[in-house]
């Protein structure tokens, strides 16, 4: 930061317009939210950010706005309170999002067979047929739109104010991105923390990747329950009620509850499936509903999760039937021999399962095993996050971490380290405990898709030509990051590529968490900076959203456990979401999304901060342009009460705030500050703004009246200054002077992070350096103390401000102008009241403009009688 700058004076007529592209100019070129290390020379001295790294796949939208200003606020209250505050900007640009873009916006789809084009140029008009185009082709593209959409990014960002280090941008694709990435993945390999496996996946068909436990959402969609007649030898059949049908030939299993009686002789015998005549055992679980359908379940490979469960602990066969194109495979599954079971599975083989299911339908009305008509229902369907068409299970060779779930020891050591964390609020910590303790299964991180991170092995090949899963061949870590589709593994030539007795790259990225659950150690720069590292980690604050506990926040506690055996961060403040005004979600799905750059433009940034400032962690809100006007209103107060405060002048030397209504603001300011900075070490922004905001209002609109008079120095003989202050009009217009000055400086110090762009203004009216580089007020430094008066004074501000108010409603009732003159005042009250009143009396009858104030002692509350007669 350049410390050389000086005062640049009151201008003549201020203005909020164009304050944001003249501060965030200047912040820049003097470096003043730059991260100093030559000031961080211990982990003490540091407050760092895991910054939540923005998905530059589109356009902001105001919830960005929101969760992203909580964040800032904190990152420049640290700053005022001498830490060097680590706060990076992040970039997430691999994944889901960024390749749906890509494809959209140029036309394109990546084929990984294809050749690389050096020279491809996107068509200007993409048409309804997106051009198949190389991995590499492809990537570069992502690269492209990726770097264009984040410029746009950074540019409303730095209108909104965000004090982040732009020198110290991190993306999620970078080459030390990934190099830090494939590292961990290699080292907890090495610790056996990673493995891959053979077993039944969640597939997304229409993205042809496999999807994790924490990518899902239930979607209610429409089905129908079929009963279908199983035959069991020489009895009556076995009516089975499900809502696929179309999975009849994967049946591998009937299923009851063990304590459900009527199936209790049919349990350990096998019946025979209706259509392919396959023999199938009847067996016992838990897990199977008595009081569902017939309450006997049809096992098939695989129907749902419950399948998957019931296949794992019953040991059953397979018969998958489904491709990774959510087809039905060409060929019949093990144990559909017959010719007619043949004949009836050849005509479901290429079928989506919406025609397989109409095909068996009509199969098996012919056969008469279907009994009535499908009975229609409502039912939730598990649904990739991002996924247009239900998911399928197919058996798949995935890559997964170990997260617990399926080991109970790391599961409790995990909760225990969830307890560790300090939460705000403290209720979040139940939602990350929930999910802990309801995982399934292990954390499967590889993905079938193109812009990732690489999964950073190989596998030697037979003399056939088939991949060795079980002897990976993996690079030395001095070579990350690398890319098993263009390198070779250590030992191996390009010309052993895919050829028997060489190689085979894994084709796989890694999912878009397995990168981002490395954020501290990627904006730290564990690989590029040691030292920085060292400095930063664990850092203090991971700020996110509520929604991702179980995905973000869950897998960086995985990873930091893991490889450092620490927490990732001391504290997570968790934002709400933002609603629309019928009190909805906003999401770009739901098509209600508000985009913040023409708010910010017609309101300012400071008002779009002050909104959601306003709102408390942890807590949903409802979008309202109303909360802006205010938060404008605001801004522009404080832009004229700075004007006003710094042009009548300085005080003069020696000046003492003495008069007992200024030590009485001082006194409440005080105590505004000791709350203020309460809320902002318990992470409460809003209640640090609330009472922030409620203290001004009250200075603007009672302390700046009961004073002007004295401040102008045109009070008169009979005026204050012959009140408390020495009998000197001279010290009671420097004490009122100072008094002024020093509250528009605490005040501008307690709002400076919530309104960064106009408190900077009027700083720099009258002060060297930058508001946000000043102490925070009461801090000890820079010879500053904070705001000092006797507690004792501190009702005297509450006492005149009752006073004036009912001499103002007086006028008000009579229809005059605050500037009336009233003729006289009684003030009664009981004596401890009135001996208030009485020291700050001289300013109330100036500021009322009252001829005569008198006192009158009485039983009960303060009270006020105003006579604006002769």
């Amino acid at each position: 930061m350049n410390p050389t700058h000086r005062p640049a004076g009151v201008p003549g007529n201020p203005a909020l317009d164009g304050l944001e592209e003249k501060w965030s100019t200047r912040w820049d070129e003097r470096g003043v939210f730059a991260f100093d290390r030559e000031r961080a020379r211990t982990r003490d001295d540091v407050f760092s950010i895991d910054t939540p790294p923005l998905t530059a796949s589109g356009s902001l939208h105001i919830g960005h706005v929101f969760s992203y200003t909580h964040t800032d606020t904190v990152a420049r209250f640290q700053r005022m309170r001498g830490k060097e505050v680590f706060y990076p900007i992040g970039w997430d640009d691999n994944g889901l999002p960024t390749e749906r873009r890509v494809q959209n916006h140029y036309g394109v789809r990546c084929d990984p067979s294809l050749p690389y084009e050096p020279d491809f140029t996107p068509p200007e008009k993409p048409g309804k047929r997106q051009i198949p185009v190389s991995r590499r082709t492809f990537v570069e593209l992502c690269e492209r739109l990726t770097a264009e959409d984040e410029a746009e990014y950074a540019r409303v960002w730095r209108r909104l104010g965000l004090s982040v280090d732009w020198t110290r941008p991190y993306r999620t694709i970078a080459a030390d991105t990934r190099a830090t990435s494939q590292r961990a993945f290699l080292r907890d390999l090495a610790r056996d923390d990673a493995y891959k496996a053979e077993a039944p996946t969640l597939w997304d068909v229409t993205y042809r990747t496999a999807v994790a436990q924490a990518e899902l959402e239930d979607r209610d969609r429409p089905g129908a329950y079929h009963r279908l007649a199983f035959h069991r030898p020489g009895g009556d059949p076995v009516l089975v009620d499900t809502t696929r049908p179309e999975l009849l030939p994967a049946c591998v299993a009937l299923v009851a509850h063990p304590d459900d009686e009527r199936y209790a002789d049919l349990v350990g015998s096998t019946v025979r499936s209706p259509l392919f005549d396959v023999e199938v055992p009847v067996l016992a679980h838990h897990l199977a509903t008595p009081d569902k359908g017939t309450g006997i379940a049809m096992v098939c490979t695989f129907g749902d999760t419950t399948d998957v469960v019931w296949w794992r602990e019953l040991r059953l066969a397979t018969r998958p039937v489904i491709g990774w194109d959510g087809r039905f495979v060409p060929e019949p599954p093990p144990g559909v021999s017959t010719d007619a079971a043949r004949t009836a599975y050849a005509r479901l083989a290429g079928a989506t399962a919406h025609t397989a299911r109409e095909h068996i339908v009509d199969m098996l009305r012919a056969s008469g095993d279907l009994l009535g008509d499908p009975r229609p229902v409502v039912h939730a369907v598990k649904f990739y996050e991002k996924g247009d068409r239900p998911l399928e299970i197919v058996t798949t060779r995935q890559w997964y971490l170990r997260n617990g779930g399926r080991d109970a020891e790391l599961r409790d050591r995990l909760i225990a380290r969830g307890r560790e964390l300090t939460w705000h609020p403290p209720h979040m910590r139940i939602r990350y405990e929930n999910w802990v303790t309801g995982l399934n299964g292990d954390w499967l991180v590889s993905r079938q898709r193109f812009f990732g991170v690489p999964i950073p092995v190989w596998y030697p090949l037979d003399a056939d030509g088939r991949p060795d899963h079980e002897h990976p061949l993996l690079p030395d870590e001095s070579a990350l990051p690398v890319d098993p589709s263009s390198d070779t593994p250590p030992g191996y030539e390009e010309e052993q590529r895919g050829a028997p007795g060489g190689f085979a790259g894994d084709p796989d990225v890694m999912d878009t968490w397995a990168t981002s659950s490395l954020t501290p150690q990627i904006a730290g720069g564990l690989l590029r900076d040691p030292e920085l590292f060292e400095r930063v980690f664990p850092m203090d604050l991971r700020p996110q959203a509520h929604e991702i506990i179980r995905t973000w926040l869950f897998s960086t506690v995985v990873r930091s456990h893991a490889a450092h055996g620490t927490l990732p961060w001391r504290h997570t403040a968790i934002s709400g979401w933002i609603l629309d005004p019928d009190r909805k979600k906003m999401s770009k799905s739901a098509g209600n999304v508000v985009t913040p750059a023409d708010l910010l433009v017609r309101y300012g940034s400071d008002a779009a901060r002050y909104w959601a400032a306003s709102a408390r962690l942890g807590t949903d809100t409802a979008f309202d342009v109303g909360q802006l006007k205010i938060g404008r209103r605001l801004a522009t107060k404080i832009l004229n009460v700075g004007r006003f405060v710094l042009g009548l002048g300085e005080p003069g030397p020696g000046a003492a705030v003495t008069a007992p209504l200024d030590r009485s603001l001082l006194a409440a300011l005080t105590t505004v500050v000791h709350e203020a900075t309460a809320a902002f070490e318990d992470f409460d922004h809003a209640r640090a703004l609330e009472r922030t905001e409620q203290f001004f209002w009250r200075f603007c609109d009672d302390y700046v009246e009961l004073v002007k008079a004295r401040a102008y120095g045109d009070a008169g003989e009979s005026g204050p200054g012959g009140t408390g202050v020495g009998g000197s009009e001279a010290a009671g217009r420097d004490s009122a002077l100072l008094a002024l000055r020093t509250a528009l400086d605490t005040l501008l110090r307690l709002f400076a992070p919530f309104l960064p762009f106009v408190t900077e203004e009027v700083w720099s009216w009258w002060s060297d350096g930058s508001v946000h580089r000043a102490p925070w007020p009461g801090d000890k430094g820079a010879g500053d103390d904070g705001p000092d008066a006797d507690e004792s004074d501190a009702g005297l501000l509450a006492t005149a401000s009752e006073v004036i108010a009912a001499v103002r409603k007086a006028k008000s009732e009579a229809h005059l102008s605050m500037r009336a003159e009233a003729a006289y005042a009684i003030v009664s009250g009981p004596r401890p009241a009135l001996d208030r009143f009485h020291r700050i009396a001289a300013d109330v009858r100036a500021a009322g403009r009252i001829g005569t104030v008198s006192e009158e002692e009485s039983e009960g509350e303060l009270r006020v009688r105003v006579e604006l007669g002769p």
